[in-house]
């Protein structure tokens, strides 16, 4: 089995909304994903996808969207974006995911040979930007949402490669040593798959190791539109 991630998928969610406006890089961008994903990506194997799934705003509406998603190879993990307004609760889109999907929320999968656990994640606090009282809020109750998912995956499969995945990146570049991976950090993650970065923020993202634990960027622009293969092994290469 092999293991890949993306993130930020922004399919249209019933709504037709055309991600070109974004910029011409993003004309045709999931046809352009799908064909990359079936040349590389088999039944057997798993694929990781860090948020921002669809724009739709009610579940009903995103049910195309995973649809598309469950026609490609392999299995599928989500967790929830920032733009996943059709997210509703965990056991109404569980029900609603097509089978060999996975949905989680605060929650760990094992996925054969690693375990994977996941959350949301938000924006964090630096030395020059504090948070503002409703985003210190978010920001203190995500961190228990992770910490609450590594223990699940620590209670599934000890004794396997732990993965994290959150949408919101847990680091910057410039600002590597967070709360978040601090956690991740006393838990042993092996990966840390994340999103949300477009554009100019891209080169704000950090892909590589910091402290024990290898981090990926997937959101899609930032690979070019295609999946990332992400080695089952803890070795010190860089991601």
């Amino acid at each position: 089995m092999k293991l890949f991630a993306i993130a930020d998928l922004h399919l249209p969610g019933g709504d037709d909304k055309p991600m070109d406006v974004f910029g011409a890089h993003w004309d045709h961008h999931f046809e352009r994903i799908s064909e990359d994903w079936r040349a590389r990506v088999s039944e057997e194997d798993t694929v990781l996808i860090a948020g921002d799934i669809s724009w739709a705003m009610q579940l009903s509406h995103a049910v195309p969207d995973l649809a598309d998603i469950a026609a490609l190879p392999g299995r599928k993990v989500l967790i929830k974006g920032n733009h996943d307004y059709w997210w509703s609760s965990i056991s109404q889109v569980r029900d609603a995911m097509p089978a060999g999907m996975t949905a989680l929320q605060h929650s760990a999968a094992d996925i054969g040979p690693a375990v994977v656990c996941g959350t949301r994640g938000w924006v964090f606090p630096t030395g020059e930007e504090p948070l503002e009282a409703n985003d210190e809020k978010i920001f203190q109750r995500e961190l228990i949402r992770l910490e609450i998912a590594l223990q699940s995956a620590k209670k599934l499969a000890p004794e396997k490669p732990l993965i994290a995945m959150t949408h919101y990146p847990p680091l910057y570049d410039q600002c590597r040593d967070t709360a978040f991976t601090a956690l991740m950090e006393r838990y042993g993650v092996a990966w840390a798959i994340y999103g949300h970065l477009h554009g100019l923020g891209i080169k704000a993202g950090f892909t590589g190791e910091h402290n024990g634990v290898r981090y990926a960027l997937t959101s899609c622009d930032a690979l070019e539109f295609r999946v990332k293969e992400i080695p089952l092994i803890t070795d010190s290469e860089e991601a």
